[in-house]
């Protein structure tokens, strides 16, 4: 018997992210508008008679296999599900880890979708979103398929909103890896000392056109990256130089976007700054849909 799926794990950016003051349980609120783009790892996964679970990777680093979140997601789908079947993933990485685009948690969601998809349904809704939401904050919105969404909580809790309409983006990648959680140690204690700036959390309505996106476009883990990553200082102030209409660090970083003027410019553009700052520059574009997981 085997039976194998694949399905690209896209990354994604965050058009929005205020973060506020930490809850009891250790985590910060938050509210993010998450876009996913065109820039995604490959999965395949296969059930197999060998009883064994096993991970195999090409591309992009990706650490140990058992820390790694592709790894993680098939493990737990299987104790969850009680397979007997052996699970092979095979992963090929290009999204780089502690960019800020979300990588591993799409790994991890593109895992139990596949399964998901193999033992057509074995697992609940409910149960599948347990296991994402154990895995990461992001797992969520993966798994939600849906290429546009807000987030609250400490970003599992999602708003699915329409769509945007495609847009093509510049994205920035510093050889520099943000901790997320280091990221968050740090940005806690300037909430703590200046908490009447932060507050409570507002309410973001959904945005579902550029011109509203482009004016409210915001980051609070911009100022404190680019201070202690001069990379990423580099490549922000790279692409305001340039004149985008948005240009916007993703999550804690270090990957740096911006929404192009216009698709021919934006090719040239990707070649200087390459050039320039020493580190890729890539052209991509936001997903207007989801991407399907598909037998092979």
């Amino acid at each position: 018997m085997s039976q194998a799926v694949s399905v690209s794990a896209p990354a994604k950016v965050n058009l929005f992210l205020r973060v506020f003051r930490r809850r009891p349980d250790g985590f910060h609120e938050l509210k993010t508008l998450f876009q996913a783009i065109d820039y995604c790892d490959d999965v395949l996964v296969e059930l197999n008679d060998s009883e064994k679970l096993s991970l195999e990777t090409t591309g992009l680093e990706v650490g140990s296999v058992q820390e790694n979140l592709a790894h993680r997601a098939a493990f737990a789908y299987r104790e969850a599900a009680g397979l007997k079947a052996g699970i092979h993933v095979a992963l090929t990485k290009r999204i780089p880890a502690g960019a800020g685009l979300g990588g591993g948690s799409s790994d991890a969601a593109a895992v139990l979708r596949a399964l998901d998809h193999l033992t057509e349904g074995l697992l609940d809704t409910g149960t599948l979103g347990q296991i994402g939401s154990n895995l990461g904050s992001d797992v969520s919105f993966f798994l939600c398929e849906t290429p546009t969404a807000l987030a609250h909580g400490r970003g599992e809790i999602l708003e699915v909103v329409e769509p945007l309409p495609g847009e093509t983006l510049l994205l920035v990648l510093p050889p520099v890896h943000v901790s997320t959680k280091a990221a968050y140690e740090m940005l806690g204690r300037s909430l703590d000392d200046d908490a009447e700036q932060y507050g409570t959390p507002s309410v973001i309505g959904p945005r579902t056109d550029w011109a509203t996106i482009i004016s409210s476009a915001h980051n609070d883990f911009e100022i404190m990256t680019a201070e202690v990553h001069s990379e990423v200082r580099r490549s922000l102030l790279a692409l305001r130089r340039r004149g985008y209409p948005l240009v916007l660090l993703s999550g804690s970083g270090a990957a740096c976007f911006a929404l192009a003027r216009s698709s021919s410019e934006i090719e040239s553009d990707a070649h200087e700054l390459t050039e320039e700052l020493g580190w890729p520059c890539l052209v991509t574009r936001t997903l207007e849909s989801y991407p399907a997981v598909t037998p092979i």
